[in-house]
């Protein structure tokens, strides 16, 4: 019986995720879907991870491990795993989330009675403006993307058709919103996506995530994803650049503030801080602006393409008033 249904490769990149990496796993083999591998990619995790990936491997033979001998990112596991997948369709997981045991049954069966290629479901942990059941063509799937809803910008709480991931591989060079070009790209080779709003992922918000984590020459790689998504948009979707330049300038904003909360010589605080200026007014437009979900984002991105001394000026008066008040 299990015979009549694809294999779907369920990709997991794991890294320093030892708390909740036991979570994860337990939900995926509690999947009701029958056939299924799932592929662990140790991304030389310095905590426990690898050892209870392997331990979870000896006990089920649906698992299968592979450990890079050198941190590489996640792009580069994802692409690990896509390379390794035996299945015909292919979902991803982060290893400190955890999943609904129906989560695969019902994203397969809403894809196949769509006749999509990929399928996508709802998610907790995360804002989302969830809408209805609906199916997209590609470029239709494009548009929600860039206005973010009813889906979110990351690749997992979904599930693809295998060759269509395989023609569209992570870039390995980015570091940070490498999910946001992934599915940029994937979508548009896409026939139809399918879209139920279920909450069958449950996404784990953690404080030591990179999320929100400091700036880095490796987090300063997102830059690179905005000038290359609004510049292909301008021309193929121009009705939804100011949205995507609105995703460049929160992306900013927040990884200013993030940098003036790192603890770094102010000389490379200050360099960080030009890369963030020069990006934004690459991106700044009155209609992004408007389209910002957050009254300080706006007036954030506007002090900061004002300059980096203004905003890492305006941002030490801030912290000492922060401070003064909780005194």
């Amino acid at each position: 019986m299990n015979l009549e249904k694809p294999m779907i490769s369920v990709i997991v990149p794991v890294y320093n995720t030892e708390a909740y990496l036991a979570r994860c796993l337990d939900s995926l083999l509690a999947q009701t879907y029958p056939r299924l591998e799932i592929l662990l990619i140790d991304d030389a995790s310095t905590d426990g991870s690898g050892r209870i990936c392997e331990a979870y491997a000896a006990g089920d033979g649906r698992l299968r491990v592979s450990h890079f001998p050198a941190n590489r990112g996640p792009s580069a596991a994802r692409n690990e795993g896509i390379r390794r997948a035996e299945g015909e369709f292919i979902s991803f997981v982060d290893a400190d989330d955890h999943v609904e045991p129906d989560l695969l049954e019902k994203l397969y069966t809403s894809l196949s009675e769509s006749k999509a290629d990929i399928s996508i479901c709802g998610a907790d942990g995360i804002s989302l403006n969830s809408g209805n059941p609906a199916v997209f063509s590609g470029k239709e799937a494009v548009r929600c993307l860039a206005r973010g809803m009813p889906f979110n910008l990351v690749p997992w709480g979904k599930l693809y058709c295998a060759d269509l991931v395989k023609s569209c591989l992570f870039d390995e060079r980015i570091f940070y919103s490498e999910d946001l070009l992934f599915l940029y790209g994937v979508l548009q080779r896409a026939g139809r996506v399918s879209y139920l709003p279920d909450p069958l992922y449950h996404y784990v918000n953690r404080e030591e995530s990179q999320v929100h984590s400091g700036v880095s020459d490796r987090k300063c790689t997102a830059l690179f994803v905005h000038d290359r998504i609004c510049k292909d948009a301008s021309v193929r979707f121009p009705e939804v650049l100011p949205d995507f330049q609105q995703i460049a300038l929160d992306t900013n904003t927040r990884m200013a503030m993030l940098a003036m909360e790192t603890e770094l010589p102010r000389r490379r605080l200050l360099g960080y801080l030009k890369q963030l200026r020069k990006n934004t007014r690459r991106h700044i437009s009155l209609k992004a602006l408007m389209r910002c979900h957050e009254k300080k984002v706006a007036a954030a991105a506007l002090l900061l393409c004002s300059g980096e001394i203004p905003f890492y000026g305006t941002a030490v008066i801030y912290k000492h008033i922060k401070h003064w008040r909780k005194r």
